[in-house]
């Protein structure tokens, strides 16, 4: 090999990653805001092709940043959800699994690093406002995990004595600031309001100092509930209302950075855990053109409105329609803080070359994988998803009515391989004619099955680790 060339290449490769975008000072190290809602649908956002409610300050947000269209979370359910995303990793790969409960006597392990704990390492003020799905012991609370001040619930806002449907299962529901508990079943209308309030009042006091924020609204997972001032403003109902509500939380977000004068050095990602819980008809969001929700492993369940602003480093009205996934936002905020990761192996990889629109900047996954617990059911490389055989749930009939869910149902699906790009709702089946295709997409799942397992296979994995387990 001509040495010069290969030289020039490796320079030339250097410049395409960037080092301006590396951090030298910490007066260059950006803000970051997470906003990640809960239970969202794809199309449950203007730009996003939203009916029945408007969302003009997410759809200001993206006008002013990148609406990304390929960009998924790491299973279609809560706590694992909000696991991957805190750590970069597959929740298999940490052991968090499902939706922990107040019965659950696991959460995330303390020899696992979170973003707030990657951050730290830079002198960030971090805080934590919202859902958090974890675990619920005091060992396994934002507080012990790197946040500086904590405040929300510990699960999900349905486990409480007021459920429709589980009967007595759920004890009364906590409502922690820091570590302590403050209140039990409270006044879930002021939810929104209470997580915006105190998000703002963070911002503030940590204008001059760099800062992590993550705000995990509570909303729109059921049971619903909004503010009495946002309280019919949609045509869509209690749904749209909720939706409304959580656009105006980020507007508030958006205003202070502003008014603070940090809006050109914050990184502002908006989010959702998972796909709409359909059961709960018109309560429950919409995934159009996707196919199912959540709890599955369709586009539906595992694809999620992304959108993401930082005003001169993101371009502006732009789209990327590359395959991203929220394990991505912990490598690449660690590359643009500047901190070190673990030695702990993450699956993330970081998507900073399509975040700040460089030229020809492809998906860093080869393979992106979708697990639904233990099961590893899909994959996806490039265009191309292939579904194993595997059983899901669907709607029977029609979606349920006011805060009562309809009955699903156990189907099959064959082994069954779709091109994204001309099938985004999964609905032409083109396995017999693209057998190459096939083969490939299996060889890759057969990759990630030796690392974290695949219960279809009885495979455990080689490179699981282990929750925090309690007595």
């Amino acid at each position: 090999m001509n040495y010069s060339v290969w030289l020039r290449g490796v320079v030339a490769a250097f410049l395409l990653i960037g080092t301006s975008d590396i951090p030298t000072t910490a007066a260059d190290q950006p803000n970051v805001v997470i906003i990640f809602t809960d239970d969202q649908g794809y199309s449950d956002v203007g730009c996003f092709g939203a009916e029945g409610f408007e969302t003009p300050n997410l759809d200001r947000m993206a006008a002013e940043g990148m609406k990304f269209t390929d960009f998924y979370v790491a299973q279609a359910v809560c706590g694992a959800s909000r696991a991957a995303l805190l750590t970069g990793c597959y929740p298999n790969r940490i052991g968090m699994l499902g939706a922990p409960s107040s019965h659950s006597n696991y959460g995330i392990h303390a020899n696992e690093m979170l973003l707030p704990e990657l951050v730290k390492q830079k002198g960030y003020a971090t805080a934590m406002y919202g859902k958090w799905h974890l675990g619920h012991r005091v060992a396994s609370l934002p507080m012990q995990h790197g946040f500086d001040d904590y405040f929300g619930l510990p699960y999900s806002n349905d486990m409480w004595p007021y459920h429709p449907t589980a009967g007595d299962r759920f004890p009364d529901l906590p409502t922690i600031e820091k570590n302590d508990i403050v209140e039990y079943n409270s006044d879930q209308t002021l939810l929104t309001s209470w997580y915006t309030e105190r998000a703002v009042k963070f911002i503030r006091q940590n204008r001059n100092n760099p800062f992590l924020l993550y705000v995990a609204h509570s909303m729109p997972h059921v049971p619903l509930f909004v503010s009495r001032k946002h309280q019919g403003v949609s045509e869509q109902g209690t749904y749209g209302d909720v939706i409304s509500e959580i656009d105006w939380s980020v507007g508030q977000i958006l205003q202070t950075l502003k008014r603070c004068g940090i809006d050109e050095k914050t990184l502002v990602i908006f989010t959702s855990d998972n796909g709409p819980w359909l059961s709960y008809g018109n309560h429950a969001g919409s995934c159009r053109p996707l196919r199912e929700g959540k709890g599955t492993t369709w586009e539906g369940g595992m694809r999620e409105p992304c959108i993401m602003r930082w005003p001169g480093k993101i371009p502006a009205g732009t789209v990327c329609s590359e395959l991203a996934a929220t394990i991505d936002i912990f490598p690449t905020v660690a590359h643009l803080t500047g901190a070190e990761p673990s030695e702990n192996k993450i699956d993330g990889k970081s998507i900073w070359p399509l975040m700040s629109g460089q030229i020809d900047a492809k998906s860093p996954h080869k393979a992106y994988f979708y697990y639904w617990g233990r099961h590893l059911q899909a994959v996806r490389s490039g265009d191309w998803k292939l579904h194993f055989p595997h059983a899901y749930r669907t709607l029977v009939g029609e979606g349920g009515k006011d805060g009562i869910p309809s009955a699903y149902k156990n189907v099959q699906t064959p082994l069954a391989l779709f091109n994204l790009k001309n099938d985004i709702g999964e609905t032409t089946n083109v396995a017999t004619t693209n057998q190459n295709v096939v083969k490939e997409l299996q060889l890759l799942a057969d990759g990630i099955r030796e690392q974290i397992g695949d219960s279809a296979k009885k495979m455990q994995g080689t490179e699981v680790r282990q929750p925090q387990l309690f007595d």
